[in-house]
């Protein structure tokens, strides 16, 4: 009874597959079909294409340069189906059969999705999710069997109190707040590169840039998530006030550094790379500026995280603010039979050879190296060798060991003597000594 069931299934098909190869207008769309995805071709490949490949190898690693590259390669399928588009909606208007215009078309339309993600999507959880569940959903669509499906979903719910929540209704939170939540943090990243990358824009500028526009992508990604979920935003509107207000009096510290990173991005009293020190003597490179704090970067590797609202209400020290050259000075002493003025000279001229130290005809008398006399001490003649360089004096720019090594081979190779403490013994009585 099976066989027979399916021999008429079988039989019956290839009628049809016979009726529809008889007929002309098959072919004919067979042959748009092939010409849509030809002509498709040559517009990707000799007008579009050529051109981004042109122009993304003069900065291929700019982030709009690679958002181009990405789009460029989705432009194939998005012409097919344009044209098929066209070519369908001409057959449409003509009385002529175009079901597998419409087929090519739909097939068009699921390959164009695939090509989004396969550019566009580098989290494999949401390419998975897109490919697992998106391009099903997107399917049903174009098949006309998504309202039945949706139907079948709603009709799977249970009752929370007055609240009634289906299966269909938690699919949709789950799978679009995925969505959006991926799109604001893939969104966040390429919009802070670009924003970082304006070299028009000084770095205070740019960081205020990157933290207003983070704030209100998330603004827009929570107002969307919460449309999703049904929630009436004008009644919210009431409640949001007053959420507000208790949320400011118990986020103060919150919105206080918040506030006080904006008003230290708009003054330009700090920026990117500027080395500071703060009143609790902790130091180092200003990073990165976040939303609530600042990242301090120190010569050991350690991060300090530093509240936006300490440099504001703190006594803070910034060492490269305005000029990143620095004065620095080193100790040392020599004998007090040393011939001063000729060792000053001496000095000054080997550390002006070392090639952090600023020095030359062309620098100004005062930021050139000099070598003066600081005391007189119990042992020897303090002196000390003040000196200028780029940077601050200490991790990969530790200046200030290297002079002092480059004075005491000066001093050992011009015979000048480092005193140090020396103490004489002298017997007054030896005659009592002796008879002890």
């Amino acid at each position: 009874m099976d066989s027979e069931f399916f021999s008429k299934q079988f039989e019956s098909v290839w009628l049809l597959i016979q009726s529809m190869l008889s007929q002309p207008a098959t072919y004919l769309q067979i042959l748009v079909i092939i010409a849509s995805y030809a002509v498709a071709y040559w517009i990707y490949s000799k007008t579009v294409k050529k051109r981004v490949d042109k122009h993304t190898k003069v900065a291929s690693e700019h982030p709009i340069n690679i958002m181009l590259f990405r789009l460029s390669n989705i432009v194939y399928p998005l012409a097919a189906i344009i044209l098929l588009k066209i070519f369908t909606s001409i057959g449409l208007t003509a009385d002529l059969q175009v079901w597998l215009m419409n087929t090519a078309l739909s097939i068009a339309i699921l390959l164009f999705a695939y090509s989004i993600i396969k550019e566009f999507v580098n989290s494999p959880f949401m390419s998975a999710l897109f490919k697992l569940v998106g391009l099903p959903i997107l399917l049903l669509h174009l098949l006309g069997f998504l309202p039945v499906f949706i139907k079948a979903l709603e009709g799977v719910s249970i009752n929370l109190g007055n609240i009634q929540v289906s299966l269909y209704g938690l699919t949709r939170v789950l799978f679009f707040g995925a969505i959006l939540f991926w799109l604001g943090r893939a969104s966040s990243n390429v919009g802070k590169v670009i924003i970082r990358n304006q070299q028009t824009l000084d770095i205070s500028t740019r960081e205020v840039f990157t933290k207003l526009f983070e704030v209100g992508l998330f603004c827009i990604i929570a107002l969307l998530l919460l449309n999703i979920m049904g929630v009436n935003l004008t009644a919210l509107a009431v409640f949001g006030g007053a959420l507000g207000v208790g949320l400011g009096l118990g986020l103060q510290s919150i919105a206080s550094n918040f506030i006080s990173g904006i008003i230290i991005l708009l003054d330009k009293s700090l920026t990117i790379g500027d080395f500071v020190e703060l009143e609790n003597g902790k130091s180092g490179f200003v990073r990165e500026f976040k939303m609530r704090h600042a990242i301090l970067e120190t010569y050991d590797g350690k991060d300090i995280l530093v509240p936006n609202e300490t440099f504001i209400s703190s006594l803070l020290t910034n060492w490269t603010h305005k000029d990143p050259k620095q004065r620095y000075r080193v100790d040392f002493s020599v004998a007090y039979a040393t011939d001063v003025r000729a060792m000053v000279e001496i000095i000054k001229d080997a550390v002006a050879e070392h090639p952090q130290v600023i020095s030359g005809p062309d620098v100004p008398f005062e930021e050139r190296p000099d070598c003066e006399i600081d005391s007189f001490g119990d042992n020897g003649i303090n002196m000390f060798v003040e000196f200028w360089m780029q940077g601050i004096d200490d991790g990969k720019n530790r200046v200030g060991g290297d002079l002092l090594l480059i004075i005491l081979e000066t001093l050992k190779a011009h015979d000048i003597a480092i005193p140090f403490p020396q103490r004489e013994v002298r017997v007054l009585n030896e005659g009592f000594v002796s008879k002890v």
